[in-house]
């Protein structure tokens, strides 16, 4: 038995743990970028004059970069290393915050948060890719949801701040905060952060052995004298490899998925707080409201890895969709009082984020060590696309008179897209 299989086979070790709890730290990040710009917006809306739609680009900005690192840097991963790649985009996106805080003009704004999203697109895939292979067969698909409830966590603390301090220091200040957590996490990855065993066996090298057996050490396990024969899958690395005959079905699939529900999913997380602002709540309410989308998401997202493993990956998303377009429907169509639009929240944030979550322990096991990183890294990028459309098209259609009823009602039927999606997924890995 190679380290590989032992490892996938024993009970996971600290270390191990220490590896899973860096890419759930890291993935604080997405959701302080995201979620700051989304609870800064009524303050920079009121600042600079802006309409709806050139909000909108600012949203979109970011995602455009995010959706070029899944393309370009996180691929990367596959073939220079998980801890490289991981360096390289926490200090694009450190750049980025810090660029954005002490900028005052509309043009760098974009730049900046663009740049922001190059490093978020980088190290989204390569979490999730890191999560898998540090995990052991019976905690992996927990452990690469359980990444993905960083994400809330972090828009969660985020709110937390940005209602407290925006209102006193100006929403300058949140980003130069996020920039400083940024540098914090980079120093952080760069003293802890190392490439799997399952990576350095699939790319040997000189010093991959004495690597390898220093990373044993760490997780108790005894030294090798020699590396083990690994046959190398011969597949390029590469978008190609992604439409090989045994990935290709899988491959469209789990594309279209990605971006409907990335559609939805950020288009919430962006325009949620300016909704309930709108709607006549006090800004500090009014940022709870989008505290309490993520409060859900967290659960959401620590649970559905869990509850995957048990009834299956496909199922579990599918009834995820399902529920989370019929609690969307209710918000559409009820008299909303405070409490009803908390509690309504609360679930969409729940079935909605945790739902799509579900899709990253699917990806851990459609895709290959050798293939992960890319295939995980095309899929977001592809489900980036949506990102950038949705909350661009609902602040096009916002503008236009297009009631929020209505626009409940068109963001809710991707969901059901997505999940039908996934239950279509005939693999046998995904059982």
């Amino acid at each position: 038995m190679n380290p590989s299989q032992e490892l996938s086979s024993r009970s996971m070790s600290s270390f191990q743990w220490l590896m899973v709890a860096i890419c759930f730290i890291l993935n604080f990040n997405d959701g302080i970028d995201v979620l700051i710009v989304s609870f800064s917006s009524t303050e920079i809306i009121k600042e600079w004059g802006l309409s709806k739609v050139e909000m909108g680009y600012i949203f979109s900005a970011g995602l455009a970069g995010m959706t070029l690192g899944c393309f370009l840097i996180a691929p990367l991963a596959d073939k220079h290393g998980r801890r490289l790649i991981f360096l390289l985009s926490v200090g694009m996106i450190t750049i980025g915050m810090f660029g954005v805080g002490l900028g005052h003009q509309y043009g760098l704004m974009l730049l900046f948060r663009f740049i922001t999203g190059l490093g978020i697109g980088g190290i989204l895939p390569t979490m999730a890719a890191t999560a898998a292979e540090f995990s052991n067969k019976k905690y992996r698909d927990f452990n690469v949801g359980l990444v993905q409830a960083g994400w809330p966590i972090g828009a969660i603390l985020t709110g937390l701040f940005c209602a407290k301090y925006i209102p006193v220091y100006g929403w300058h200040t949140a980003f130069l905060v996020a920039g400083g957590i940024s540098l914090l996490m980079w120093v952080l990855v760069y003293f802890y952060m190392t490439d799997s065993i399952d990576y350095m066996l699939q790319n040997p090298s000189t010093d991959t052995l004495p690597s390898v057996n220093q990373l044993l050490k760490r997780m108790g396990l005894p030294n090798l004298e020699a590396l083990p024969v690994v046959v190398k899958n011969q597949e390029n690395v590469g978008v190609k490899a992604l439409f090989l005959p045994h990935y290709k079905d899988s491959t469209i699939k789990v594309w279209v998925a990605a971006f409907f529900g990335f559609l939805t999913l950020y288009t919430l997380m962006s325009w949620v707080p300016t909704i309930a602002k709108d709607s006549g709540l006090p800004f500090e309410l009014a940022t709870w409201v989008g505290i309490m989308l993520n409060i859900g998401a967290a659960f959401g997202s620590a649970s559905v890895g869990g509850i995957g493993s048990r009834l299956g990956l496909r199922q579990t998303i599918l009834m995820f969709m399902l529920i989370a377009f019929a609690v969307m429907q209710v918000y559409a169509f009820s008299t909303l009082t405070i409490g009803l639009i908390f509690g309504l929240v609360l679930l969409i944030g729940f079935f909605v984020q945790g739902g799509f979550n579900g899709i990253w322990p699917t990806l851990s096991r459609l895709y290959d060590t050798h293939l992960r990183a890319t295939g995980v890294g095309y899929t977001v990028g592809i489900g980036r696309v949506g990102a950038i459309l949705g909350p661009l098209l609902f602040g096009y259609f916002s503008d236009a008179g297009m009631s929020i009823n209505a626009l409940f009602v068109a963001f809710s039927i991707p969901l059901l897209v997505m999940g039908a999606c996934i239950w279509a997924i005939k693999s046998d890995k995904l059982k």
